[in-house]
């Protein structure tokens, strides 16, 4: 679903808080919104493979890589799994790959950066905790709006941009 979050701050202002501005956006789909999953893991990539695999339907995976620049937690191929199990987007504390392919890819991808090295298949981590970047504590459950101006969560579902203009 797409965005506006500038227009939910106007909106929403007592009821969200916007993600400091340090990702971009490497997706087919330049905004996206849902309600939060949470991974934690550090430079391994199979819980994140594994979440993926499941039914995405209106959520975001978000997952705290520990701002790792030196291996991606996703690639082309984890963002197609991501895609045929109809998630809205991803959300990266860390580093994605294969740049051309994300962004051919009709998924929202928000993340710090790209490096080529890849992740390793681990399972290392947590899954549906509370992860912290950004300034933001993403908890499971919450609901995360990005677009290319940034990246707002509310502990609620909030009106969508064709209600907001």
């Amino acid at each position: 679903m797409e965005c506006n979050t500038s227009a939910l701050c106007d909106l929403y202002e007592d009821e969200v808080e916007v993600v400091e501005p340090v990702f971009r956006s490497f997706g087919g789909s330049s905004s996206f919104s849902g309600q939060v999953v949470t991974v934690s893991c550090y430079e391994s990539t199979g819980l994140v493979r594994s979440a993926l695999s499941d039914d995405g339907t209106g959520k975001v995976l978000v997952i705290d890589a520990g701002g790792s620049m030196r291996r991606a937690v996703i690639d082309a191929d984890i963002a197609c799994t991501a895609y045929d199990s109809g998630w809205e987007g991803i959300i990266v504390f860390g580093a994605v790959r294969e740049i051309s392919s994300l962004r051919r890819t009709s998924i929202g991808i928000q993340a710090l950066g790209s490096v080529p090295m890849g992740a390793d298949e681990g399972n290392g981590g947590d899954t549906m905790e509370n992860v912290r970047f950004g300034g933001v504590t993403f908890r499971p459950g919450m609901f995360v709006y990005a677009d290319e101006t940034g990246i707002v969560v509310s502990g609620r579902e909030l009106e969508d941009d064709e209600s907001i203009g």
